[in-house]
């Protein structure tokens, strides 16, 4: 039967368990982009406070160093998600999914709302890097964990749902902006606490570890798979393994670029859209003369409208991704959609105006994040059982360490092309620049693609 057939009726049938283990699953990865999303909406004003008591900083080069230093703690996330995704997605396949994404969740909360107490630019880096270690360990488990629990005519289109989810976290981490920012305007709290609270709230997914702990139980498949590796001697959750077999092997590097490409255009560039719009927006009104409480405000209610529209049309951009894999194929599917990345993220950079244009985010998190929805359904399609959660955290997530030096390409860019800019406007524009240079980054998903297989229409190879 065709994907076009089932994908039509994919959820009936499921059992109220398997709802459970896709309820968790999803939940776990959607407090994981929660947490991701709020750094990335407070990192600016959190830097802004936290910098000059680190160093002595003239007032006009700090909006300079801010991206500078954004950068260098998104780039310390990320190796810190690249390192958890190495640690965690064989230890999901060795000693089971469900406990290890119970660790991860509980990893990425706590740290998160400890950055809220961080001293200096030292402390909030460390607690940055330990963030990223329970991070980069969800994906592979809670994906794993679908695909392995659910029916296989349920698999592609409940992995697309599973991604295309994560843009709730985004949403609501734009809604706690936007109701801090509410916060800072009218002076219920103090500008540099508005950061704080943000971090604090990010710490309530802790929680979820509860009912993780107490309910949910490993997929029958990997109880089964587990025993018949006892019984054979074969290892489950082993690198060795993945990189003696040539197909495998093959498989796991090309994913890992096909990953870099994604990673790079949304944590390299388009994460970065919520400092272009705190710029613009801090510009136009310093220029009406309101006070730097009233901007900060302005600012984080911007930044949250910006990133509630960026991630709706992350939402309707990866089921629509989802669509176009069971109706074309998996690798025509991203052939589009990095075409569609790179010319909505460049247009975004270079048109983005203020307020008026902000519906242009709505495109750009359509046409980058859909890429997401595509990992989430052919990573499993790579690698069998007994290596699956290791096949996909290593394609997610070690391609971080070469995705981890975007966010310091664009500040670094960033900083050298305003070397010689005397206004707020030509710093803007050198940020402006600088984004839509690092756009070549999506040419490395389509090289990926050749060495990597079709898999529409197959079952997961066991």
């Amino acid at each position: 039967m065709s994907e076009k057939a089932v994908s039509k009726k994919w959820w009936q049938g499921l059992t109220g368990y398997h709802w459970f283990v896709f309820a968790m699953a999803a939940s776990a990865w959607v407090f994981d982009c929660l947490d991701q999303q709020i750094f990335i909406l407070a990192r600016g004003n959190a830097l802004e406070s936290l910098l000059p008591k680190s160093m002595s900083i003239a007032d006009q080069d700090l909006t300079v160093l801010v991206k500078t230093f954004g950068g260098y703690a998104t780039s310390i996330f990320m190796i810190g998600w690249a390192t958890g995704g190495l640690i965690f997605g064989p230890l999901g396949d060795r000693y089971g999914r469900a406990k290890m994404l119970t660790v991860t969740v509980l990893l990425y909360s706590v740290c998160t709302g400890l950055s809220a107490f961080s001293q200096g630019w030292i402390d909030f880096a460390i607690f940055r890097f330990i963030t990223g270690l329970g991070v980069g360990g969800v994906f592979g488990l809670a994906v794993a964990l679908v695909a392995d629990t659910l029916p296989e005519r349920s698999r592609t289109p409940a992995l697309g749902l599973l991604q295309a989810l994560s843009a709730l976290g985004n949403i609501a981490a734009g809604a706690t902006s936007m109701v801090v920012g509410g916060m800072v305007t009218s002076g219920s709290i103090q500008k540099d606490w508005g950061w704080k609270v943000m971090f604090l709230v990010g710490a309530i997914p802790a929680f979820l570890c509860v009912l993780i702990a107490m309910r949910l139980k490993e997929p029958e498949k990997w109880v089964a798979a587990r025993e018949a590796g006892k019984l054979s001697g074969v290892k489950l959750g082993s690198y060795s393994s993945l990189f003696r077999d040539p197909t495998l092997s093959r498989n796991a590097l090309a994913g890992m670029m096909l990953c870099v490409a994604g990673v790079v255009g949304v944590w390299g560039i388009g994460f970065f859209a919520p400092d272009l719009v705190r710029d613009v927006i801090g510009q136009s009104l310093s220029a009406k003369g309101m006070s730097d409480q009233e901007i900060k405000g302005a600012q984080a209610y911007w930044i949250g409208i910006n990133s509630i529209i960026q991630n709706t049309g992350a939402f309707f951009g990866m089921l629509s991704f989802t669509w176009v894999a069971q109706q074309l194929g998996r690798k025509p599917a991203f052939v589009l959609g990095i075409f569609a990345a790179a010319i909505a993220t460049v247009l975004y950079f270079q048109f983005f105006s203020g307020t008026s244009t902000i519906w242009m985010s709505f495109f750009m998190g359509f046409f980058q994040l859909a890429l997401f929805a595509g990992f989430a359904i052919y990573l499993p399609e790579l690698f069998p059982l007994r290596l699956r959660s290791t096949g996909i955290s290593f394609c997610y997530n070690v391609g971080r360490y070469i995705a981890a030096t975007g966010p310091f390409t664009i500040g670094a860019l960033q900083a050298y092309l305003a070397k010689s800019a005397s206004t707020s406007t030509e710093r803007i524009d050198a940020f402006r620049d600088a984004g839509s240079y690092m756009t070549i980054a999506f040419a490395i998903g389509l090289v990926a693609l050749y060495f990597l297989p079709e898999t529409k229409g197959r079952p997961l190879p066991e």
